[in-house]
């Protein structure tokens, strides 16, 4: 089969499009023929090394397809069922094998390459806005890259519970999407510095919450918007790591909470894992969460697609198409 490979860390450049031999499911796990597989930035820090794991690999974590073969004691899944993953590597090749208790199945009102799209940045959508930071009627949130993939979707549950969102985007183009995504301000920060504007926005009060996907070039401006106790969420490191932080910094600046959040430690549990991914293809199929797949990359240009997404230019989800 085909799969790309990586073989050293490093830039795009090392992505390697490769014959290997075909997964078999041992015990536990499924094979699943792909569809669709999700590009997302947690693969950029595995291509680097930032996050660590033995080499050769293959990248990608989120992919939606057809049940091909299951191994021993998996009942829950046989050939030929729709079905989808997150948070498992091997995604970026034509079949990948994974443990079964980490897979979902895909509803028939659900296109397998939106569930691709939706399952990883969706489900830490719904994490972030339910239980990371429990938005509720009247809360104000900032969402740092309101019309990337995470955050055209976290802009609208946020939305559902009845926060107010202002979005921070990097072009006129991006703005228009973050505010048909329900975003009620948002501010080009490529033209505006966010930190002021947000404050005026919110009477100088500062915001709830701030959700921080860019990490070190807006996460210290990011403290100073938030209100007395108000939490900080970095969910994210686009733009590169945050220094480490003397926690009296929080003190000073009004008590704030400050969390490092990871979709793994939300789904841990198989009824957590299926009570979100039921969430997001409820809403969808209900016409109450829209998906925009921005741009999809044949699977051999994996490379490409790693450019884009590093080069912030994506306005919705990155597919890779085998």
């Amino acid at each position: 089969m085909r799969a790309i490979r990586v073989h050293q860390f490093g830039g795009p450049e090392v992505l390697s499009y490769e014959d290997i031999p075909q997964p078999e499911p041992r015990r536990g796990e499924i094979r699943l023929k792909v569809e669709a597989a999700g590009v997302n930035f947690i693969d950029i820090y595995y291509r680097t090394g930032q996050y660590k794991t033995s080499l050769p690999l293959t990248p990608g974590s989120e992919a939606a397809g057809i049940v091909d073969a299951v191994g021993s004691d998996v009942a829950e899944f046989r050939p030929g069922d729709r079905a989808a993953f997150a948070m498992s590597l091997g995604s970026y090749a034509e079949y990948v094998v994974v443990p079964a208790g980490k897979v979902v199945p895909v509803p028939d009102s659900v296109d397998a390459r939106l569930a691709a799209a939706v399952l990883l940045q969706g489900m830490t959508a719904h994490y972030l806005a339910i239980d990371t930071y429990p938005l509720h009627e009247g809360d104000t949130a900032l969402i740092h890259a309101a019309a990337g993939g995470l955050g055209l979707l976290l802009v609208q549950v946020a939305k559902r519970r009845g926060a107010r969102v202002i979005g921070t985007v990097s072009t006129d183009e991006k703005a228009q999407l973050a505010r048909e995504a329900g975003a009620d301000d948002v501010i080009l920060y490529r033209e505006t510095d966010f930190e002021p504007e947000v404050k005026r926005l919110t009477g100088g009060k500062g915001v709830d919450v701030v959700y921080d996907s860019v990490g070190l070039t807006t996460f210290e401006k990011g403290l100073n918007c938030l209100r007395r106790r108000g939490m900080m969420v970095l969910c994210g490191q686009a733009s590169g790591a945050v220094p480490p932080l003397d926690p009296q910094v929080l003190n000073a600046k009004g008590s704030l909470y400050l969390t490092r959040p990871s979709l793994g430690h939300y789904i841990a549990e198989r009824g957590e894992l299926l009570q979100r991914a039921a969430a997001l293809f409820d809403w969808m199929a209900a016409g109450q969460l829209k998906v925009r797949v921005d741009r999809e990359f044949p699977l051999a240009d994996a490379a490409e697609a790693h450019r884009y997404l590093e080069g912030r230019q994506s306005k919705g989800k990155l597919l890779l198409i085998p």
